[in-house]
């Protein structure tokens, strides 16, 4: 279902709104009742806003589009989730990118004390 939302989206439906849109996973109910689409956009929240009301405006083809192609009793409602892991796993690279940005520019800084590996030796009588 995913493949063919992609495909619908990037050649039948010419809606400026949606911009470079990528479906990154569809999750069906077990009774084929609702699916979940998720997606992520290039751009900033305007552009998000207006990936998401063009999605809207366009559910209903997709919906009768899908229901054609894939030839299901059923064909589920369409619900369009914004898919923030993706700007999740960026902002955790870029965090991890710093750290490791700051331990090259001040290794001394970083380095853990140097244990004292000797050990206390008590005088033996002789």
């Amino acid at each position: 279902m995913r493949e063919e939302i992609a495909d619908l989206l990037a050649r039948q439906v010419h809606d400026p709104g949606i911009g470079f849109l990528t479906i990154t996973q569809v999750k069906v109910s077990p009774d084929l009742q609702v699916a979940r689409v998720y997606y992520t956009t290039l751009g900033d929240e305007k552009a998000r806003r207006e990936s998401a009301k063009a999605l809207g405006r366009a559910t209903p083809f997709l919906r009768r589009q899908i229901g054609s192609r894939l030839r299901l009793k059923r064909v589920p409602s369409l619900e369009f989730f914004f898919d923030e892991s993706i700007e999740r796993g960026d902002r955790i690279e870029r965090i991890l990118h710093e750290i490791s940005a700051e331990r090259v520019e001040s290794p001394a800084e970083q380095a853990p004390p140097a244990a004292d590996t000797s050990k206390d030796k008590t005088p033996v009588d002789e």
